[in-house]
């Protein structure tokens, strides 16, 4: 079905409710990267020159339904304001009458941003009554929450429902664009690397891009679930039994869909992710009992950099070791210095998912690579080829 876009959106002198993704990293009251402010940027600006006044609605970490002063949208507010030079105003909540007074004096081009949905347990919920008290001082629904879009919240389906219909924001569009556009007919060679926890997470994705495949690159805990289905021993590293016949499968699928599989050749090992001072590098066939493999070494980094550099399209999500703790950050670190090399040279490269976007953007590399992607979880679910819920309740935008 296709999205309606605010193209085709009467927009002068009306109130929208812009759903956004405002959910950044705080640390003692600052945000600590404000890229998803910055991603929601050119559909404020595009409202505002379209003569719209806007109430914007996110939630902010998971406050359980009570209010949690540190949880607050107030910082939001203000970093927002900076980078769109205006005044952008703050409501002490998200529904009530401070709310309805605030919305109603709101010029055409005013901005008021609501506190922290999930202050409230009927946002999580769906719940309609909740939907028709957000709803009440908008006239038009615009989502532009990537991040959440694969939800089914109050402000997420029960709002446009309320309001008959929506539009998806300019970030949902190009995210759009990328996950069901350019990967349904990719430029080959096209390869994914994946990788994360749980085979559990990614084997959907694995499945639906495998017959568009040519190379497939597992690092992260979940190669080690693939490497005890070929029989090797993987000491105390984290597999997952009950997917040890998903494993399988894939194999099998892989070789009747012609789709080379790449496994770790070298692994980090140490006796927990406690004790990196004991870090060494082994072969992948080699991991003593009493160990945990907790990245990719630097011969896996050096063979997946080789298959990267043949590729014309790369999807790039999970890390590929315990990225938050060093040592364990290097094999993470290498992929993302690669896919910066190849953007330049040609190679679509997408980068989706929450450790695998932080490496890029720590490297400060956000700007070399082809594409990354603000929502997580979304990312996966478009990955899977499964129908995004907030989507399918947009209907006509009328």
């Amino acid at each position: 079905m296709k999205n309606p876009v605010l193209k085709d959106a009467e927009l002068k002198g009306r109130k929208v409710f812009l759903r956004a993704d405002l959910n950044v990293p705080l640390e003692d009251g600052r945000i600590a990267d404000d890229t998803r402010i910055k991603a929601i940027i050119p559909t404020v600006e595009y409202l505002i020159d379209h003569g719209a006044s806007i109430i914007i609605a996110s939630h902010l970490g998971r406050p359980g339904g009570t209010v949690h002063h540190e949880l607050s949208l107030a910082p939001v507010a203000d970093r927002l304001g900076e980078l769109l030079g205006k005044k952008v105003f703050f409501a002490p909540d998200c529904i009530g009458a401070r709310v309805n007074t605030l919305a109603a004096s709101l010029e055409p081009g005013g901005i008021l941003l609501l506190e922290n949905l999930r202050f409230h347990p009927e946002e999580k919920e769906d719940d309609i009554d909740f939907a028709r008290k957000l709803a009440s001082n908008s006239d038009i629904y615009v989502n532009d929450a990537f991040g959440t879009i694969h939800r089914s919240h109050a402000s997420l389906t029960g709002v446009p429902r309320v309001l008959r219909g929506g539009y998806i924001g300019l970030l949902v569009e190009k995210e759009l664009k990328v996950f069901v556009e350019m990967l349904s007919s990719p430029a080959r060679p096209f390869s994914l690397l994946i990788g994360g926890a749980k085979v559990s997470d990614k084997i959907s994705v694995i499945e639906n891009l495998l017959p568009r495949l040519d190379h497939l690159m597992i690092g992260g805990a979940m190669a080690f679930t693939f490497m005890k289905e070929m029989g090797l021993n993987v000491g105390t590293s984290l597999i997952e039994r009950d997917r040890l016949g998903a494993a399988r499968k894939l194999f099998i699928d892989a070789e009747e869909s012609n789709v080379d599989i790449h496994l770790p050749v070298d692994i980090v090992i140490a006796p927990s992710t406690g004790r990196p001072d004991l870090a060494e590098t082994v072969r992948a066939d080699a991991i003593p009992d009493n160990m945990a493999g907790l990245d990719i070494g630097p011969g896996t980094v050096e063979k997946f950099d080789k298959i990267i550099r043949k590729s014309c399209t790369v999807v790039w999500n999970g890390p590929m070791g315990v990225f938050e703790i060093p040592p364990f950050d290097s094999g993470t670190r290498g992929i993302a210095t690669t896919l910066a090399e190849v953007t330049g040279n040609g190679t679509v490269t997408i980068v989706g998912g929450g450790d695998s976007v932080r490496a890029v953007v720590e490297a400060d590399l956000e700007d070399k690579i082809t594409f990354i992607s603000t929502g997580g979880g979304a990312s996966l679910k478009l990955l899977q080829g499964v129908e995004l819920t907030a989507l399918t309740v947009l209907g006509g935008g009328k």
